[in-house]
């Protein structure tokens, strides 16, 4: 085959026939993608450039900003300068110094980031990567973990093999950013539709239902965070190694086979010979090979006493346990060994959402289901409500579902034949619905009765007062009769906080200081008819004692009917007499005495309504009595909270929250101890949004964890009444709430909202 460059050099590897103890008839190949020029992400470097200069997104001579710590990095390098580009590459500490003297010698400029950031070493690389983007005019960012020219760039793999074999019949590949096993494997599927598909992972990487352990020594599989490129459906069984395990496999491949591969080869040998061991006679298994060897001589294949504690994880005699055979499990338990899930493709386990909310967080749910190893199926009345919704590839159901006949019929429906997990939901509105359709299936939820005494604020106090759980004196209004309002007041006493009983977090709760202020209010809440979702309202308002004392919230979550503290957040609310949450740190900086007083509180309060299952935000006041309770919420915390939990601890509520819902093991084990904290950007005065500056300045104060912008240039906006007032946020991680205190003011202080009165 006439090659015309060096690029075109790429691909065309061999595919290798391995002597292994498997039954006659069973044949075992490798895929030496570690014959590319440097490695397997060769592939992906061409096809990426290549296109992004086809479609005009690189520039001639522009450059190539990408962070990698390995093969993906040499990949860029070897195309990006062959033509003619400049190419930076951000990387860590954990780049051994063979690949790094490769990038140098091409030609690459390295950034080495010095330190973790909330989400381990790739969260502080994207971070770096953003500030090169923002200094480098024109810069082109290969976006290995979400570009779907990763995985597209392997139907070239997946057509050598049926041109070398013919046919395969169990695929093995190691998982990281999931462009090459997800690529192969989608093109094989189309040709050989019973091709088994095998994950192969690394102890500690969240890829597959695990927590995350930013420590592990492994290179080229794993991953702290969850790229766009993996297709969950595609998978069949996923294992995972430990990194002596497959340190142990890497130098058995080399022994037995002759091929000097890295660990990702290793681990995949070890999972190849393992599933040929056991295969039918006819089986033909293939496992991808990704890269060489050179990169792990001091780590890997160190030998000897003097190899310090490169050498003690390399040489013969491991540190830990070298299993012969994984271990079982059920998919979503937490592994420290080598061990293996299957996840059958076919005929999945049913997850059913009621309705969403119409955030992010909604969208991500039902992504996460499907990571869990879920179908996840979305029950709506209207999916123009969800802009995001066809990106996710979940199963779509129109119905009424404020119908509770028409909801269980199309849940009959789609259930038919089928094994449900589950049955969820991401709206506050719809937790009712949710409970009465889990009841009903006999799947894991919360008892509906429980379910109506949250969302009705009056059957909440009720039940709180019945159990003498500490919270501000009440009466309930349903009649707009002044002398009955004036009645409640009076009972009450000024000043007073009105608030409709159904409505979601802070809408239309208002502080009175008189009470011509609280009548006019409280005429104003009954007048309505229909909440935002269209639902009919319950025809009640709440008047409330208001009660003086900081703002926390517990966040909980119910196991088996106990309810276990997460953590307890401090809070920061907008001026009187609106109560929108501005601010929030996590944990409070409060001492372990008070946050167990205000969590005992919240179980408390869980317990008088009924709240058994899944997360659960319980606001307090700290009053000079104590904690009090002013709301609870039997859902995950709004307000952006779940976003400060999991950088703070590891925790990622949400997941746990699918978990619970499918009856899947849960984590709510704390990783790390770290302070995180939120401020959201609001409007100083009334008027028009003319833009938002400074936001690129503020994402690169250190400890700055996020910027979101949501407001709009020509908006009309004022300072905040409701929560839809608020305008974007920062999230800022340290050590100590002085710090995320400190970097929440310098990042807020560089952005400035423009806004022009009418």
């Amino acid at each position: 085959m006439r090659q015309e460059s060096v690029i075109d050099g790429i691909g065309h590897t061999p595919a290798v026939r391995l002597r292994v103890d498997a039954p006659d008839g069973v044949e075992v190949f490798a895929k030496l993608e570690m014959q590319n020029l440097f490695a397997m992400k060769d592939r992906v470097a061409r096809q990426v450039i290549l296109e992004a200069r086809r479609t005009g997104a690189l520039a001639e001579g522009g450059p190539i900003v990408e962070s990698s710590s390995g093969t993906m990095a040499l990949g860029v390098a070897l195309v990006g300068t062959y033509l003619g580009h400049p190419v930076h590459i951000v990387t860590d500490p954990r780049i051994d110094p063979i690949t790094l003297a490769k990038l140098r010698t091409l030609g690459c400029e390295v950034h080495v980031v010095a330190a973790m950031t909330g989400q381990g070493w790739q969260s502080a690389r994207l971070e770096r990567l953003a500030e090169l983007m923002a200094c480098l005019p024109g810069a082109f960012w290969p976006r290995q973990y979400s570009n779907p020219q990763n995985p597209a760039a392997y139907r070239g793999l997946a057509d050598e093999l049926v041109a070398d074999l013919g046919s395969v019949d169990v695929l093995v590949g190691a998982v990281g950013s999931g462009g090459s096993l997800c690529g192969t494997s989608k093109a094989l599927l189309e040709r050989l539709p019973d091709v088994s598909v095998v994950g192969v992972d690394c102890v500690g990487s969240v890829l597959f239902a695990q927590p995350d352990r930013p420590t592990r020594k492994q290179g080229g599989l794993g991953n702290s965070l969850f790229p766009e490129n993996i297709d969950y459906r595609l998978f069949d069984e996923v294992h995972w190694l430990s990194d002596d395990e497959a340190f142990d496999a890497t130098r058995r491949l080399a022994r037995e086979q002759k091929i000097f591969g890295g660990n990702t080869s290793g681990s995949v040998y070890r999972v190849l010979t393992h599933l040929a061991a056991r295969a039918e006679p006819g089986t033909r298994l293939v496992g991808i090979m990704p890269d060489r060897g050179d990169r792990y001589v001091d780590s890997v294949y160190a030998e000897g006493d003097g190899a310090g504690e490169a050498g003690a994880a390399g040489r013969g005699a491991p540190r830990g346990v070298v299993a012969e055979a994984p271990e079982e499990v059920e998919y979503g338990a937490t592994v420290s060994g080598w061990s293996f899930a299957r996840i059958p493709r076919r005929d999945r386990r049913l997850l059913l959402f009621v309705e969403s909310n119409t955030t992010g967080t909604g969208m991500i749910a039902l992504r996460t289901a499907v990571r869990l190893a879920l179908e996840p199926v979305l029950f709506t009345k209207d999916a123009a409500r969800y802009p995001e919704l066809p990106d996710t590839g979940c199963r779509v159901v129109v119905c009424d579902t404020d119908d509770e006949a028409a909801l269980a019929e199309a849940i009959a429906r789609v259930s038919a034949g089928r094994r449900v997990a589950g049955v969820t939901t991401t709206s506050e509105f719809y937790l009712e619905h949710t409970a009465r359709a889990a009841a009903a299936l006999g799947t894991p939820g919360n008892p509906p009765e429980a379910m109506t005494r949250c969302r009705n604020k009056a059957l909440t106090r009720t039940a709180l007062h019945e159990a003498g759980v500490t919270q501000p004196g009440f009466a309930v209004v349903t009649d707009p009769d002044p002398e009955r309002i004036a009645a409640a007041v009076a009972a009450v006493g000024l000043p007073c906080v009105v608030k409709p009983v159904g409505e979601s977090g802070s809408q239309s709760v208002l502080w009175c200081e008189d009470a011509a202020t609280a009548a006019a209010h409280a005429v104003e809440l009954l007048a309505v008819t229909h909440n935002v979702r269209g639902q009919r309202t319950p025809g009640a308002v709440l008047v409330e004692q208001y009660l003086e004392g900081p703002e926390f919230s517990a966040e909980m979550f119910g196991v088996d009917g106990e309810a276990r503290c997460v953590g307890v957040t401090q809070r920061t609310v907008s001026p009187l007499p609106h109560f929108v949450e501005t601010g929030h740190l996590f944990p409070a900086d409060i001492d372990d005495a008070l946050a167990e007083r205000i969590a005992d509180t919240a179980r408390q309060a869980l317990k008088a309504v009924g709240f058994e299952r899944g997360p659960a935000h319980v606001e307090l006041r700290l009053t000079a009595d104590g904690p009090a309770v002013i709301e609870i919420n039997g859902r995950l915390a709004g307000g952006m909270i779940p976003e400060l939990i999991r950088p703070a601890t590891g925790i990622d509520l949400l997941e746990q929250q699918i978990r619970a819902a499918a009856g899947l093991p849960l984590n709510l084990s704390a990783d790390h101890a770290r302070r995180a904290g939120l401020r959201f950007l609001t409007a100083p005065r009334p008027g028009r949004l003319t833009g938002v500056d400074g936001v690129r300045q503020a994402e690169r104060v250190p400890g700055v964890e996020r910027v979101l912008v949501s407001g709009t240039p020509g908006r009309e906006v004022r300072p905040p009444r409701s929560a839809y007032d608020r305008l974007g946020h920062v999230i800022a991680v340290g050590s100590s709430p002085q710090d995320v205190g400190r970097v929440l003011a310098e990042a807020t202080g560089l952005i400035e909202l423009g806004v022009e009165q009418d």
